[in-house]
C-alpha cells in the first residue's frame, strides 16, 4: 500500500526534529542576514534606492504586454528566437521539441527556478537526455536526488560535513571537510560536462525589453560557461522577470545582491544579447528565449500582483523565523519562505497541501522589512487566509471556537466572566508557574511550547483597586 503523503505540518515537525538541519539553517542564516544588513546600509541613499527599485518592477508590470513584445522584437532583430510557453506542459514541449530536432544529446543547466517549477530535468531525463547541474548548490541536491531548498542557496541545508560524505561516494574525494577541497573536486568534475554538452539551459534574472538583452546574475562562473560553451543556448524566462530599460535594470542590480548575499555587485552579471556573433570567438550558434506564463497573467489582473515585483533574492526566507527553523523542504514547493507561501497558493491554487502555506507565518513583518522592492508580504498572507477560509472553507471546531470568541469579545460581561473562569481553570492545570500540558484540541500549542498562566488579577481589576485607593 503506498504511504500517504505527508501535510505541510507534519513535514514541519519533521524538520524541527532534524538535528542537522538545524545546524546547517543556522549557520548560514546568521551570516545572509549580517552581510544583508551591513550591505543596505553601507549603500547610499539606500531607501531612495530600494524606491527605484520597486518603480521599475511597478512599470514594467503595469505594461507588461508592451514591454514583452518590445523584448521578443529585439531579442529577435540580434538574431535569437523566442518562444511562448502558456504553462509548465508547453515549455517542455518546446524544449524537448528543441533537444529532438538538435539531435542533443547532454545538456549543462545553469540555476533556474523556472525550471524547477516546470520539472524541466525529469522530462529531458525521460526523454534519455544526459543533464547535469552546474550551480555547485544545484549540483549537490542533484547528486542527492533532492530538491531546492532556497531560492538563492539550493543546498543551504546541508552542512559541509554531509556534503563532504556525499562527494565520497559520488565523486570518490579523498575525505576532507575543507570547503576549498570541496569546491575543487565539483569543480573537476563539472569542467569536462562543459565541453560535451550540446546544449546550455539557463535561468533569467532579468530580461531587458529596451535592448532584447537577458541578465545573468550568477557567483561562480558557471552561468556564463552554460551560456557560451555549448552550441545552443536555451534561456527560461517567468514573464515577469522583464524590465523595460538599462536605466530600469541599475537599481534591481544595486539591491539585489546586496539583499541576496550581501555583496555589492554579484561576481558575473552577464548580459547576453542574441547568439555568437560571425566575428566572436565564443558564444552559441543559436539562442532560444522560453518565456513562461504557468499562471502569472492570472496574478497580474488580481490583487497580489506586487508578488510579481520578486526579484529572488532570498531576504525574506532569511529573515523569516518560520522558514529559519523548519528550512525550504517543510512548504512542499518550489518556491519556499514567504514569498513562496503567497506565490505557491496563487500559481497553483488553494489545494488541500498550499492552503496551509498563508499559516506558515508568524505575519512580523520582517519578510517585508527586508525585501528590496517592498512587497507587502504580511498583507498577503492575511488576504489568503481570508480566500482559504471562503474557498476552502475552516473546520467546524475552528468555526465554533470563532463564534465563541467574537460572542465573548462583544459583551463586556460575558468578557469578565470568561477571564475569570479561563484564570481558574488554568490556575488548576499549573504546575510550577508553568503550563505545560492543555485539553485538546488546544494541545497543539502545549506539544511544542509551555503556556503561561495567567495573572492573579486582570489589568481591570487591578486599575479598579488602584482607583478606589486613589479616591480614598
Amino acid at each position: 500500500m503506498t504511504a500517504q503523503p505527508l501535510n505541510f505540518y507534519e513535514r514541519a515537525d519533521v524538520a524541527l526534529h532534524d538535528a542537522q538541519l538545524k545546524t546547517a539553517l543556522d549557520r548560514a542564516m546568521v551570516r545572509f542576514m549580517a552581510q544583508r544588513s551591513a550591505a543596505i546600509d553601507n549603500l547610499v541613499n539606500s531607501d531612495e534606492v530600494r524606491d527605484r527599485a520597486r518603480a521599475a518592477r511597478a512599470r514594467a508590470l503595469a505594461k507588461l504586454d508592451h514591454y514583452l513584445e518590445q523584448l521578443q522584437t529585439n531579442v529577435e532583430a540580434a538574431g535569437g528566437h523566442v518562444h511562448w510557453a502558456w504553462d509548465g506542459a508547453d515549455a517542455r514541449r518546446i524544449i524537448l521539441d528543441l533537444v529532438k530536432s538538435r539531435d542533443v544529446k547532454s545538456i549543462v543547466k545553469g540555476k533556474s527556478m523556472a525550471s524547477e517549477e516546470i520539472h524541466l530535468n525529469h522530462a529531458l531525463e525521460e526523454a534519455g537526455v544526459r543533464v547535469v547541474e552546474t550551480d555547485l548548490g544545484e549540483y549537490i541536491i542533484q547528486l542527492a536526488g533532492q530538491t531546492p531548498s532556497h531560492i538563492l542557496a539550493p543546498a543551504v541545508h546541508w552542512t559541509k560535513e554531509q556534503v563532504a560524505q556525499l562527494f565520497q561516494d559520488k565523486l570518490g574525494m579523498e575525505p576532507s571537510h575543507e570547503v576549498t577541497a570541496l569546491t575543487k573536486a565539483a569543480r573537476e568534475a563539472l569542467r569536462l560536462e562543459y565541453l560535451r554538452a550540446d546544449m546550455g539551459i539557463t535561468g533569467v534574472n532579468f530580461g531587458v525589453a529596451e535592448t532584447g538583452t537577458i541578465v545573468l546574475i550568477e557567483n561562480e562562473g558557471n552561468g556564463r560557461l552554460t551560456s557560451t560553451a555549448p552550441r545552443i543556448h536555451v534561456a527560461l524566462m517567468g514573464i515577469e522577470r522583464t524590465v523595460a530599460t538599462m536605466d530600469d535594470l541599475l537599481p534591481l542590480l544595486q539591491v539585489l545582491a546586496r539583499s541576496a548575499s550581501g555583496q555589492k555587485l554579484s561576481v558575473y552579471t552577464n548580459f547576453v544579447t542574441g547568439p555568437g556573433r560571425a566575428d566572436e570567438t565564443d558564444g552559441p550558434e543559436e539562442f532560444h528565449l522560453v518565456l513562461l506564463d504557468n499562471g502569472r497573467s492570472r496574478i497580474l489582473g488580481s490583487e497580489y500582483v506586487e508578488s510579481l515585483y520578486c526579484i529572488r533574492c532570498g531576504a525574506c526566507l532569511n529573515v523569516c523565523p518560520v522558514y529559519r527553523e523548519i528550512g525550504g523542504h517543510a512548504y512542499g514547493a518550489v518556491y519556499p519562505g514567504p514569498i513562496g507561501a503567497v506565490l505557491t497558493p496563487n500559481l497553483d491554487g488553494l489545494n488541500d497541501d498550499n492552503k496551509w502555506l498563508p499559516y506558515a507565518s508568524s505575519l512580523c513583518g520582517a519578510c517585508q522589512e527586508a525585501c528590496p522592492v517592498r512587497i507587502p508580504l504580511p498583507d498577503y498572507l492575511l488576504k489568503l487566509r481570508r480566500d482559504v477560509v471562503q474557498q476552502v472553507g475552516a473546520p467546524l471546531g475552528e468555526q465554533l471556537g470563532m463564534k465563541a470568541w467574537r460572542i465573548g469579545m462583544s459583551a463586556r460581561g460575558l468578557y469578565k466572566i470568561g477571564g475569570k473562569l479561563s484564570r481558574v481553570g488554568l490556575k488548576m492545570l499549573a504546575r510550577r508557574g508553568r503550563i505545560r500540558h492543555l485539553p485538546p484540541p488546544l494541545d497543539a500549542w502545549t506539544s511544542g511550547r509551555d503556556f503561561p498562566p495567567f495573572a492573579n488579577e486582570s489589568f481591570h481589576e487591578r486599575w479598579a483597586k488602584r482607583r478606589k485607593q486613589m479616591e480614598l
